[in-house]
C-alpha cells in the first residue's frame, strides 16, 4: 500500500448541516405537521420529537460535532416559530436561536443560517404559500426580523433551501405540501422563490453589510440513457437545465429560463456571494411519455453503481467532482452545503464518504474556490416524507428514547476534521477495500 495524505487548505469548513423541522421536535405550526396529521409519510410516520433540540438536546450534539473537529455548522430557523401568526412574532423564540447561535461560538463552530428550508407557517400555507401574491413581502418581513435579532452571531446566510426540490416534489409530482401535480403552479413558484430570495439578499445586506448571502441549491447530474437517442439527448439537457440551472442562474443574471420561454427579474441580479451546493447522487433520464409528472422522463441509476439500503441514492462520487465543476460557471465560491447517505448499518456511508471527500480534494487541488463541506447529517433526523425510514446521521438515533449511538463513521469523520485531510491510514482503518483503488502501491 501506498502510503499518501490528500490535504485540504488552511482554514478549510468541515461542519454538519441540519434543518430546524428535521431536528427540533413538536414543530406543530407549519405545513409539514399538517402533511403529517393527513398521512402522507412513509409508514404513518410523524417528526415528533425528532432529536428534541427544542427541548435542548442541542447542547450535547453541539458537543459532539465539537469533540469531534467540525468548525461549522448549519442549521435551519423555523418561520413558524418566529411567526406563529400573520400579526405576530415570538420574542422567546428568537431568544431560543439565539442560545443557539451562542451555544455554536462557544464551542468554536461558525454558524451557517438556512432562513427557510421547506417548512412553510400554517398561516402562510392557508393564504396560498409561494403561490400568494403576497409572499414575497411576508418572507421580506420575516427575513429582517430574524437578521435583526441574531445577526450579532450570524455573517454567513442561505436565504432558501434547495428552491428546485420544493418546486418539484411539491408542485410536479405532489410528494411535498401541497401535494400538486401542476407545471404552470411549479413555474409560478419557481418565480416567487426568485424574488424571495432577491427580496432578502437585499434586506441582508442593508441591514449587515459585510454578511455573505446564498442559497443552496440540490445539484442532479441527468445523463442521457441512450447516447444515441436525441429524444433522452434533448430531455436530460432541457431537464437538467430547469432543475439545475434555473435558480442560479436567475440569481446571476437575473433572467428566468423555463422550458419555452424567459421572463426578466432585475431585482435578482448578482444575488448570490457564494454557491450552495448539495449533492447526492446523479442518474439517467429517458425519454418516456407516459412516465408521471408530466416531464416525459423515465428516471434510473446505473445499474453498477452501489445504492443505499431502500434505493434512495446511488454512490456515483464522479458525480460530485462534475457538479462541482458545473458549479464553477457561476464564478462565485462554492460551500458544500450537504453531502451524505441513508445507511443505518454504516458500511457504505464509510466508502462514500471517503470516496466523496477524495472528489472534493481532487476539485480542491486545481485550486477550484471551494470553502468548506457539510456532511448531512450530524444525527439523524426526521427525513420528510420518508419519515425514520431513511438514516443519515453520524449518530444512530432513537426516536422513541432520544439515545444516540456513535456510527463508526463519526470517527471517520472526525479524523478528517481534525487533521484537515483524508490519509491513506484513515482508508485502511475504515474501508480497507478501497485502498488498492485510491492508494495503488
Amino acid at each position: 500500500m501506498a502510503h499518501a495524505t490528500y490535504n485540504f487548505p488552511k482554514g478549510f469548513l468541515w461542519g454538519t448541516a441540519t434543518a430546524s423541522h428535521q431536528v427540533e421536535g413538536n414543530n406543530t405550526n407549519n405545513n409539514w405537521h399538517y402533511w403529517e396529521e393527513e398521512g402522507h409519510i412513509t409508514s404513518g410516520h410523524s417528526c415528533g420529537l425528532a432529536c428534541d433540540w427544542w427541548g435542548g438536546r442541542w447542547k450535547e450534539d453541539f458537543d459532539r460535532a465539537s469533540e469531534a473537529g467540525q468548525n461549522t455548522h448549519r442549521l435551519s430557523i423555523e418561520w413558524s416559530r418566529i411567526q406563529p401568526t400573520v400579526d405576530r412574532w415570538d420574542e422567546d423564540a428568537l431568544d431560543h436561536y439565539r442560545q443557539m447561535l451562542r451555544g455554536l461560538k462557544e464551542r468554536g463552530l461558525t454558524p451557517m443560517v438556512t432562513l427557510h428550508h421547506f417548512s412553510d407557517p400554517v398561516w402562510l400555507m392557508f393564504l396560498g404559500g409561494w403561490e400568494y401574491e403576497r409572499v414575497v413581502e411576508y418572507f421580506e418581513t420575516y427575513v429582517r426580523r430574524v437578521v435583526e435579532a441574531l445577526g450579532d452571531y450570524v455573517d454567513c446566510w442561505c436565504t432558501i433551501n434547495e428552491p428546485n426540490v420544493y418546486a418539484v416534489m411539491g408542485y410536479v409530482f405532489g410528494d411535498f405540501p401541497p401535494g400538486k401535480r401542476n407545471i404552470g403552479a411549479a413555474f409560478h413558484v419557481m418565480t416567487s422563490l426568485v424574488r424571495g430570495h432577491a427580496a432578502a439578499y437585499h434586506a441582508i445586506k442593508e441591514l449587515q453589510p459585510q454578511s455573505r448571502v446564498g442559497m443552496a441549491i440540490n445539484y442532479r447530474g441527468m445523463m442521457a440513457a441512450r447516447k444515441i437517442s436525441p429524444f433522452d439527448i434533448l430531455l436530460a439537457n432541457n431537464l437538467s437545465r430547469v432543475y439545475n440551472d434555473f435558480f442560479p442562474r436567475a440569481v446571476t443574471d437575473g433572467v428566468l429560463r423555463f422550458f419555452t420561454n424567459s421572463k426578466r427579474v432585475p431585482e435578482a441580479k448578482g444575488t448570490q456571494d457564494f454557491l450552495g451546493l448539495n449533492y447526492y447522487t446523479r442518474e439517467y433520464v429517458a425519454f418516456n411519455p407516459f412516465a408521471p409528472g408530466n416531464v416525459f422522463a423515465k428516471n434510473f441509476y446505473d445499474p453498477e453503481a452501489e445504492l443505499s439500503p431502500t434505493g434512495f441514492i446511488a454512490n456515483e462520487p464522479l458525480g460530485f467532482y462534475e457538479a462541482i465543476k458545473w458549479a464553477l460557471q457561476f464564478n462565485k465560491p462554492i460551500i458544500i452545503t450537504e453531502n451524505g447517505v441513508e445507511d443505518p448499518e454504516d458500511s457504505m456511508r464509510r466508502r462514500y464518504l471517503i470516496q466523496h471527500v477524495h472528489q472534493l480534494w481532487r476539485a480542491v487541488n486545481f485550486n477550484w474556490p471551494i470553502e468548506g463541506y457539510y456532511h448531512w447529517s450530524l444525527v439523524d433526523n426526521f427525513e420528510w416524507e420518508r419519515g425514520w425510514t431513511q438514516r443519515f446521521g453520524l449518530w444512530e438515533l432513537d426516536p422513541e428514547t432520544q439515545t444516540r449511538t456513535k456510527r463508526p463513521s463519526a470517527d471517520l469523520y472526525a479524523a478528517i476534521a481534525k487533521q484537515n485531510s483524508l490519509s491513506s491510514e484513515m482508508v485502511a482503518e475504515f474501508a480497507p477495500e478501497l485502498i488498492e483503488s485510491m492508494f495503488p502501491g
